[in-house]
């Protein structure tokens, strides 16, 4: 930016120097031209005038008489009534400026000088133009200098707060610059950046009081279903259903608790992490089995399939939040089987889930994972959040496919050691 004003200053200087100096040449140079004819015209006028003296004084007109009264530089020729021209000077050579002037009794005085006169005489008010235009030339570049970093320090500060804004730091920074359009921009930032902060603040707040409410009831229902398990082992009480949903029941309130802590640890530090090396196998098929029962009731089947032994790094317990959100979707919306498939992608493993069914409304697209956002009179949050947690954890959660159905979640694959090449 500073580049372009600077450009754009001189530019306007240089077509203004411009436009005025051609037209200061070509009026000096008409002037200049129109006074060396008149001068010569006049000298020739001067002349005539010193002839007809002389002849009525009774005095001979010649080269001797005459040449105290002619100008050195000039070549003048005079031509008497019945007698042979008289020349006095060196004849100029090329182009000429003449001056001619007749007396009242027919002298013809002659006078002319070289155009180079008014050649040198333009050339040196030339130089004077130039010397000018150049001096101009640099104060309008220092002058330019001068105002584009003026101008391009102050937007190169105001980006930098708002990158700072946007990266997550919200410290206003109260800075001004005495331009009025400037210092507006810089208002508006550090209101909004409070504005920010405020609202930031607000939300960790308000994640850590859920997830403070959430835990101890969680922990509750952890002890109660554990308590069921045991009971159910310790009585006699055989029955599998029992022990099978006591325990997908407890599998899950596990994970949640997880998240639960996640959110926690988040809202105390945005900038912790608990992504770690997992198995995805182990998260892939523990969904597997959790939502078979559901999936069994509802007349359909879920199975998995891919390459296997696959490690990603991640947080275990939200991976599992987004692979059971894009389940459940697929309960609640889609049909027939639902298949999950693990495949690598580069240096990403990939978790895809589909269906068949009818699949996603071709208006929503990929707007699907915006907020309030879905096409069966849901709450629309759910792969929103799902996608937020994706994204947590360095990974993306994305609509391949509209129909039939396939999301994809990304996630980082893990780095093994292999044997080294020879």
């Amino acid at each position: 930016m500073r580049r372009r004003l600077i450009n754009s200053m001189l530019a306007v200087v240089v077509v203004v120097i411009a436009v005025f100096g051609i037209s200061l040449i070509t009026v000096e140079t008409q002037a200049i031209e129109k006074s060396a004819h008149e001068t010569t015209r006049s000298e020739a006028a001067r002349l005539v005038a010193v002839v007809e003296a002389r002849i009525a004084a009774g005095e001979r007109v010649t080269a001797e008489t005459m040449r105290s009264a002619v100008p050195a530089d000039r070549y003048v020729r005079i031509e008497l009534p019945g007698q042979g021209p008289i020349s006095l000077g060196e004849r100029p050579q090329g182009g000429v400026i003449e001056g001619r002037a007749t007396g009242r009794n027919g002298e013809v005085v002659v006078v002319r000088q070289p155009r180079s006169v008014v050649t040198d005489e333009v050339g040196r008010i030339l130089m004077i133009i130039i010397a000018v235009a150049l001096v101009t030339i640099v104060a309008a570049a220092l002058l330019a200098v001068r105002q584009a970093r003026r101008v391009a320090a102050p937007l190169t500060d105001l980006a930098e707060t708002a990158e700072r804004l946007g990266s997550g730091d919200p410290r206003p920074r109260h800075r001004r610059y005495g331009v009025p359009e400037l210092d507006r921009v810089a208002d508006v930032l550090d209101s909004s950046a409070e504005r920010i902060g405020r609202m930031l603040t607000a939300e960790r707040r308000l994640a850590a009081d859920a997830s403070h409410q959430l835990r101890t009831p969680l922990t509750a229902l952890s002890m109660r279903l554990e308590e069921i398990v045991h009971t159910a082992e310790t009585e006699g009480d055989h029955s599998d259903v029992v022990r099978e949903e006591a325990a997908i029941a407890l599998a899950q309130v596990e994970r949640l608790t997880d998240v639960v802590e996640r959110l926690l640890t988040n809202s105390r530090d945005p900038r912790s992490t608990s992504a770690v090396g997992f198995d995805l196998d182990e998260v892939v098929l523990q969904q597997v089995e959790e939502w078979r029962p559901a999936y069994r009731g509802a007349g359909r089947a879920i199975v998995h399939s891919g390459k296997a032994g696959l490690r990603a790094v991640g947080t275990p317990g939200a991976v599992a939040t987004v692979l059971a959100t894009l389940v459940e979707n697929a309960l609640m919306h889609g049909g027939g089987t639902v298949a999950l498939r693990t495949r690598v992608a580069g240096n990403q493993v990939v978790v895809e889930v589909t269906d068949e069914g009818p699949g996603v409304d071709p208006e929503l697209g990929s707007r699907v994972f915006e907020r309030t956002v879905s096409g069966h009179n849901s709450t629309g949050l759910g792969l929103a959040v799902a996608r937020d947690l994706a994204e947590a954890d360095g990974g993306r959660l994305e609509l391949l496919q509209q129909h039939p159905p396939v999301f994809a979640l990304f996630l980082s694959r893990e780095a093994v050691d292999g044997p080294a090449g020879g």
